[in-house]
């Protein structure tokens, strides 16, 4: 069924007794390492998510969003993802409303040219590639918002998987990772901030950029300015990567050399989501916390 798609966006763009002994330190550790997925018979996405208010704010301006689709027959095995973030911006009005509209709106762009298509019965590949769906989207986002929820704002980072291609949209600070095995990890966004234009500019080091003042005023974000301009990316996902997507209040305080530890030591991706929550609440949890994992199994 997804033939039509893969074209299309190639082109553009016995049982053992049960032991009751308490576990050594060391049995301990390894049961806490993500076990290697199983090689199964369809190839598919597994994902999931976790989200905290944290510590200190009294409303949770986070939004986020996990679709996946496996579709398997005798004609062809095909896997669909769509995963966001989005941080409605804190001392603006209705950030919350900000957010939850900038999912929503991709959500239903996306999977309308995208994806509904492909459940016809005679599916066809989309009249528009796949940067153009993800371009309109946004525009759309940020009509909406500037209507529904004037002088507001978010950040928007979304995922769109088919199979192991990988084709982000971003806006503002949330970021999107790619974490490989033995603690290798990839920032694959641009952060749209003041204190990440000042550190590219070579005005002050990465060092201090983690406690820069107002590191967190943004230059550009959905919902704010005449027009929203979208940085897109494409990339490969392999077997042996996580793709993670998650707001600066995960990032913003757990260093990322830890959340890939944390990732690769936690027996599921939900235990590995609801550890990365933890962890970020234990540093201050100073905002909300949203953040989505995903991985290939082919």
């Amino acid at each position: 069924m997804f033939n039509f798609l893969r074209k299309w966006f190639s082109r553009k763009t016995p049982e053992a007794e049960v032991e009751t002994r308490p576990l050594s330190p060391e049995e301990i550790r390894v049961s806490h390492q993500m076990a290697p997925l199983p090689r199964r018979e369809i190839g598919q996405l597994v994902a999931a998510c976790s989200q905290s208010i944290g510590r200190q704010r009294e409303l949770n301006e986070d939004s986020l969003l996990a679709f996946t689709s496996t579709i398997a027959g005798n004609k062809s095995n095909s896997a669909f993802g769509l995963y966001i973030v989005a941080d409605g911006m804190g001392g603006h009005q209705f950030g919350e409303v900000a957010s939850n509209l900038a999912v929503r709106v991709v959500a239903s762009t996306i999977l309308r040219k995208l994806f509904t298509s492909f459940l016809d019965v005679n599916p066809k590949a989309p009249d528009q590639s796949l940067r153009e769906i993800i371009e309109q989207a946004f525009a759309e986002a940020q009509r909406v918002i500037q209507r529904e929820a004037p002088g507001s704002g978010t950040t928007l980072t979304v995922a769109v998987v088919i199979e192991q291609q990988v084709t982000v949209g971003h806006v503002g600070d949330s970021r999107a990772y790619l974490l490989h095995p033995g603690g290798h990890h990839e920032v694959m966004t641009r952060d749209h901030s003041l204190v990440k234009r000042l550190e590219e500019l070579g005005h002050i080091t990465p060092e201090e950029a983690a406690s820069y003042p107002n590191r967190n005023v943004l230059y550009r974000a959905v919902g704010q300015g005449d027009s929203v301009d979208a940085d897109i990316y494409t990339f490969s996902l392999a077997p042996t990567d996580y793709l993670m997507l998650c707001s600066d209040g995960l990032w913003g305080v757990v260093p990322d050399e830890k959340i890939a530890r944390i990732v690769r030591e936690s027996a599921t991706l939900e235990q590995a989501c609801q550890r990365l929550v933890d962890a970020a609440n234990e540093a201050g949890g100073p905002d909300n916390i949203s953040v989505i994992l995903v991985r290939w199994v082919g």
